[in-house]
């Protein structure tokens, strides 16, 4: 995502919050994930840069990031 000139300072600020275990603000418009995705869920960290990641027990395991057409193929 550096390569695309995006701010990796906004990503590392939404890692912190779901590191410290803090609810998302609504502007992260953070939704469980369905389909292949199933137990998933989807972070904006701008309109059209996401990450996918889900909580287990006390883990935080990332998935992905990248535009919806990355994610979706869409």
């Amino acid at each position: 995502m550096e390569k695309r000139g995006k701010n990796l300072g906004k990503l590392r600020d939404l890692l912190g919050l779901l590191i410290a275990g803090h609810e998302l603000p609504p502007t992260y418009k953070d939704h469980p994930l369905k389909g292949d995705w199933k137990g998933f869920r989807d972070a904006h960290i701008e309109p059209d840069w996401l990450l996918i990641y889900r909580v287990v027990g006390d883990e935080l395991q990332l998935a992905r990031t990248g535009s919806h057409s990355d994610l979706f193929n869409e």
